[in-house]
């Protein structure tokens, strides 16, 4: 009996026709600048290598560039299974190697069947924002059956993710109310989507006051960060982007300022909330030296679960990106309507049984696949599926660092 799910049933086949061939949307070298933040300014934390449609991967690396669209277009894709099971009531996994005449890819899959009761998706992270650890130890934290990595994240400097991170069951870890928004979130009631997360925030007693960033990796030029205990300790001069001058902490404990100084105090305990401003947000918190501070933050829609990415890959089943350039691992998270099953797309590369893929392929992958919308999650290196396997998790994937990157964060299923 076939299963219902368009994902499964298309794993079943042995030898498939190919997707077909994207047709080459640009066919320009990517760009030397990674995406800005807020006023114009390059995003830290972004890598400064990124294609037309955004960075591939927190590493920054270089992929290898893609033969051009007309030397492939007429050429046929085979594709065969390599596994495929269930991993357990309404959850499903496959495995498949295709070539075509760019090369091999192999991909992994997990169908998440939302009709299924005992399921449940969340986002994983460390205790600490400011901290990393690889899929399979965020995995089995939290008792999950499977999991993939999720946001691009800072790496090599706060190790925090660059967006938005809510948890539906352990509350919200960073946000940002611009430059890094594009997101796969549960609604209040746990329905699916893929938008737009904002974080929203008020300064009672500075009304003219942005809060901008919570836990974040930095602060934006002119506004307002808040960091909490489940940051780490009181962050420094990073997150101002080196900024020295025209700057403010201050330290909130039980809705009370404490203190409020013009350089900060890195690597202290945070007990209670620390602001720090930057430009108009510092001039805003100068004005706090004695009295009540009372800070409130919320996320725009209040989902109830939320882990950003770098752009949306599929919107209503049309694709959105264009970079059909670089080849890299990848890492995908997709709704399918018709099924109201999440898909879970892992896809190999750097490596000779598999090239990855460019943003374009992994959008067609993802439409082939039934995904009416869809999310590009961290790549690269980071690009990592575990699952159930025997009894235990197991790496579904072959990362391309040869080992298990320490990530920001993740998306798990669980069973109750």
């Amino acid at each position: 009996m076939l299963p219902r799910s368009r994902t499964t049933a298309l794993a079943l086949a042995v030898v498939l026709a190919g997707l077909g061939a994207p047709a080459l949307a640009d066919d320009s070298p990517t760009g030397p600048t990674g995406p800005t933040g807020p006023a114009g300014r390059v995003d830290p934390g972004l890598p400064v290598h990124a294609g037309v449609d955004g960075p591939h991967s927190s590493d920054g690396m270089r992929g290898r560039v893609a033969p051009r669209a007309a030397a492939y277009d007429d050429e046929p894709t085979t594709r065969v299974v390599l596994e495929q099971r269930r991993i357990a009531p309404g959850v499903r996994f496959s495995s498949w190697s295709e070539t075509d005449a760019r090369g091999p890819v192999r991909s992994h899959l997990l169908a998440v069947d939302l009709d299924e009761s005992s399921l449940r998706l969340d986002y994983a992270a460390p205790t600490k924002v400011a901290a990393t650890d690889d899929v399979m130890s965020l995995a089995r934290a939290r008792q999950a059956i499977a999991a993939v990595n999720g946001d691009f994240f800072d790496i090599g400097r706060t190790g925090a993710p660059l967006g938005v991170g809510r948890s539906a069951t352990r509350g919200l870890f960073n946000a940002r109310a611009s430059g890094w928004n594009a997101a796969f979130y549960l609604t209040r009631k746990g329905r699916p989507q893929v938008g737009e997360v904002t974080l929203r925030g008020a300064l009672k007693e500075r009304p003219q006051a942005s809060v901008t960033n919570f836990n974040s990796h930095f602060v934006a030029p002119g506004g307002i960060g808040v960091y909490t205990r489940r940051w780490g300790t009181s962050p420094g001069y990073a997150v101002t982007q080196g900024q020295e001058k025209n700057v403010r902490m201050v330290e909130v404990r039980g809705g009370k300022v404490v203190s409020n100084r013009a350089r900060l105090r890195p690597g202290a305990k945070i007990r209670g909330l620390v602001l720090l401003g930057r430009g108009e947000g510092a001039r805003q918190l100068r004005k706090l030296r004695t009295g009540s501070a009372t800070v409130n933050w919320w996320l725009a829609g209040r989902p109830s679960m939320v882990v950003t990415g770098s752009k949306a890959l599929i919107d209503e089943g049309v694709v959105q990106v264009v970079d059909d350039a670089e080849m890299h691992p990848r890492t995908a998270v997709g709704i399918d309507r018709d099924t109201n099953e999440v898909l879970l797309l892992v896809v190999d590369g750097r490596s000779s049984t598999s090239r990855g893929q460019t943003l374009v392929e992994l959008a067609r992958t993802m439409v082939e696949l039934g995904a009416d919308e869809a999310l590009n999650l961290d790549g690269g290196g980071s690009s990592t599926m575990v699952a159930r396997e025997s009894g235990s998790l197991q790496v579904q994937n072959s990362p391309s660092d040869g080992t298990l990157r320490q990530v920001a964060n993740g998306l798990v299923v669980t069973q109750r």
